[in-house]
């Protein structure tokens, strides 16, 4: 299914390639965004493209993000593709977030949380007003705003519900053995809680969004707050098989959110807030908090809670998060089916001509039998 089946084929997926790399270029007088320009200009993008292209390297992403003319769904594609074809050298032990050095922390619950409210760099407090430009620059002579240092670490604030036996325990992942690892299986029903939340911490942004707005509509039943949302580096360490200990190989940035929501409890257990989580790389509240909704609804089941909303089935879930699949299978479509369409095509003039010969044949009777009523 290729048009390089078609005559002069090839030729016109050269010139197709080049045209997409020509526009890439700009008006064609310098080499376009620079690699650097992208890195330091397009962080939030480029932090969406290494979530869903599940590699956490901003200069890879940013070069995919060139390449996809800015589409990130595509740059996504183009990463995770990379990714699979370098070796897996070394398995990283799991991040502690509670080291994390704090850039950004804010809890919807409590007003004078320990450790404070850090706001970091959020435009979350800003008028949101369009800037087109012809505002008059700062004055140079303005001190410019300096940035707080990162701070570590930063008591959570899901700790004070803790201790009052008022939030539920971290839900168990069900077994003692290692998680199934994502990315080198296929995924499988029913999946277990570590299965999930990897499934949405690659998942599409939009379509957690979205799965996330319906909780809050009535299709979830969830009244959610947002327990504690962090944003910072955390160290990510290995051990070697030839040293047998952990060394820290470098640092990540990544967001964090735990959600916290009522629950009317059961016969077993007592009334208590429950929990939702959501990770992501880099700096990403929306996708954040979107997974930990989603996350929540989607332990209706495990809650003893009514379900039958979209986010709490978790294969319709869990099967159409990625768009990595999901581009894949609809973008397919506009390759060429020229025999699929055509064995269509005469399945059509075929059921079409026994609808003519039907209607023609009842025609005929219907003349036969006005003939005898006039007799």
């Amino acid at each position: 299914m290729a048009f390089v089946a078609t005559k002069g084929g090839e030729d016109a997926i050269a010139a197709a390639h080049a045209w997409r790399a020509d526009r890439r270029r700009g008006d064609g007088d310098g080499e376009g965004c620079t690699l650097r320009q992208a890195t330091t200009s397009f962080g939030r993008a480029i932090d969406r493209v290494m979530a869903e292209g599940a590699l956490y390297d901003p200069d890879l992403a940013a070069r995919a993000l060139l390449q996809a003319e800015g589409d990130l769904v595509e740059a996504a594609f183009l990463l995770r593709s990379y990714r699979a074809t370098q070796p897996r050298l070394v398995d990283a032990r799991p991040i502690d977030t509670t080291a994390m050095r704090v850039q950004r922390r804010v809890s919807a619950i409590f007003k004078d949380v320990l450790g404070g409210q850090r706001l970091g760099p959020t435009a979350d407090y800003s008028h949101r007003l369009f800037d087109t430009g012809e505002t008059a620059p700062e004055s140079e002579s303005a001190p410019a705003p300096v940035a707080a240092e990162p701070v570590a670490p930063l008591p959570g604030a899901m700790g004070i519900l803790g201790g009052e036996t008022l939030l539920e325990a971290i839900p168990a992942a069900g077994h003692d053995a290692p998680p199934a690892d994502l990315t080198t299986m296929p995924l499988d029903f029913p999946a277990s809680r570590p299965i999930r939340l990897q499934a949405l911490a690659r998942g599409d942004e939009g379509f957690l969004l979205s799965l996330a707005y319906s909780t809050q509509r009535g299709y979830g039943n969830t009244h959610p707050f947002v327990g504690e949302l962090r944003m910072g580096e955390v160290a990510v360490s290995v051990v070697p098989p030839e040293l047998g200990f952990a060394i820290e190989i470098g640092d990540i940035v990544v967001t964090e959110c735990q959600m916290v929501n009522q629950f009317t409890g059961s016969k077993t257990v007592p009334p208590q807030f429950t929990r939702g989580y959501g990770l992501s790389v880099g700096h990403a509240d929306r996708r954040a908090m979107s997974m930990a909704l989603v996350e929540r609804a989607l332990r209706a089941d495990e809650l003893g809670e009514a379900t039958g909303s979209p986010a709490q089935d978790p294969e319709f879930v869990l099967s159409h998060c990625d768009n990595i699949q999901a581009t894949g299978f609809v973008e397919h479509l506009k390759l060429p089916h020229y025999v699929d369409f055509q064995s269509e095509l005469e399945i059509i003039r075929a059921i079409r001509r026994q609808a003519d010969e039907q209607r023609a044949e009842d025609g005929t009777d219907r003349k036969k039998e006005d003939g005898d009523d006039r007799v």
